[in-house]
């Protein structure tokens, strides 16, 4: 806006908010929500906290709404910096699945459309809906139609948690994955590789 050196306040609203939420689904982290102004040309600024102490670094609004602000929490950004200091890229590792968190009802919906391809049994878990060829997901053995129960030995509920175990792993260590294969449990190990710029 033209405008230097500004500072406002506000209060922490909410933490955790996920990429989807904020309408950036191609980003893979967790916003914290403010209520402090952040317009255009905010983003990088910090998000301090009443005693001066650097929290988050500011970064997103959603379009149309006021008072609604999303920052990077800093260890998110330490660890990132860290990795830009010491190899002058991110690395950010990738299964390569299409997936949705289940519940009764999306159970039902798959399985009464004839043109899903799949046949779900569980109530409750992350449905793989779909796995892109020659991805860290493929090669591991993962399907269509699995369901992830667990991964690196914590329940998982919905594709947002998904998404944290695996931003959460290194590239090209193993992941240990618990799924429900067609009423058999499995036990998986994959390798998350390093996410494409460019995904086909």
């Amino acid at each position: 806006m033209g405008l230097d050196n500004t500072v406002t306040t506000g209060i922490i609203s909410a933490t955790g908010r996920s990429s989807n939420q904020i309408g950036a689904a191609d980003k893979r982290v967790e916003y914290i929500q403010t209520d402090a102004a952040i317009n255009p040309g905010n983003s990088g600024g910090p998000l301090l906290n009443s005693r001066g102490q650097v929290i988050a670094m500011n970064t997103a609004i959603i379009q149309g709404a006021q008072g609604l602000g999303f920052a990077i929490p800093i260890n998110t950004v330490q660890r990132i910096s860290s990795q830009l200091i010491a190899t002058g890229k991110v690395e950010h590792p990738y299964l390569g699945i299409q997936m949705v968190g289940l519940t009764p009802q999306i159970k039902q919906n798959i399985n009464s459309d004839p043109n899903s391809g799949l046949n779900v049994n569980e109530d409750k878990g992350v449905l793989v809906v779909k796995v892109v060829p020659n991805s860290p997901a493929a090669k591991a053995g993962i399907r269509a139609g699995d369901v992830i129960q667990k991964l690196g030995g914590q329940a998982v509920t919905d594709a947002s948690s998904v998404q944290k175990a695996v931003e959460n792993s290194q590239v090209g260590g193993d992941l240990r994955m618990e799924l429900s294969r067609n009423g058999q449990n499995l036990n998986i190990a994959v390798q998350p590789g390093a996410f494409p710029v460019q995904v086909q």
